[in-house]
């Protein structure tokens, strides 16, 4: 089975409708999902996000967390991933954040698929190949 890194724009459409949210779930059905452990706050702070914005109810929030957490996702730990990833944020000129998930990609030899469309437009427009072998878009993984 394929392995893929897979961030939180990607997991949360596992449990929220959103544009996506097909292609999220058909991904989830035929591969091997991992994440760094940074996946549970960002996914937690795209909840909190929701509910701000009126986009999602308390009940509804917590419940998605509820279903994320049950969620058949490897996490690994960050704390290896802390040079790889200041030194891609540094190429690239980009959010740490994002990088500690292309680390992990570059560490486990796989795929990090995204949501992200300016993340992948800006890696397309790197001159760093191999980061940009490593990174792919959920439409191009999946199709539309």
């Amino acid at each position: 089975m394929t392995a893929f890194v897979v961030d939180a724009s990607i997991a949360v459409k596992w449990v929220v409708e959103e544009d996506g949210t097909p292609q999220a779930l058909a991904l989830r059905q035929r591969a091997r999902l991992i994440a760094p452990e940074l996946l549970v706050a960002e996914c937690a702070n795209i909840l909190w996000k929701k509910v701000r914005r009126r986009e999602l109810s308390k009940d509804e929030a917590v419940l998605a967390s509820r279903l994320l957490q049950a969620a058949e996702i490897e996490l690994q730990s960050t704390r290896s991933l802390l040079e790889p990833a200041t030194r891609i944020a540094i190429e690239l000129d980009h959010p740490a954040y994002d990088c500690v998930y292309i680390a992990l990609a570059v560490a486990n030899g796989c795929q990090f698929v995204t949501a992200d469309e300016s993340l992948v437009h800006k890696l397309d427009q790197s001159r760093q190949q191999a980061l940009r072998d490593r990174v792919v878009s959920l439409r191009a993984v999946v199709g539309s």
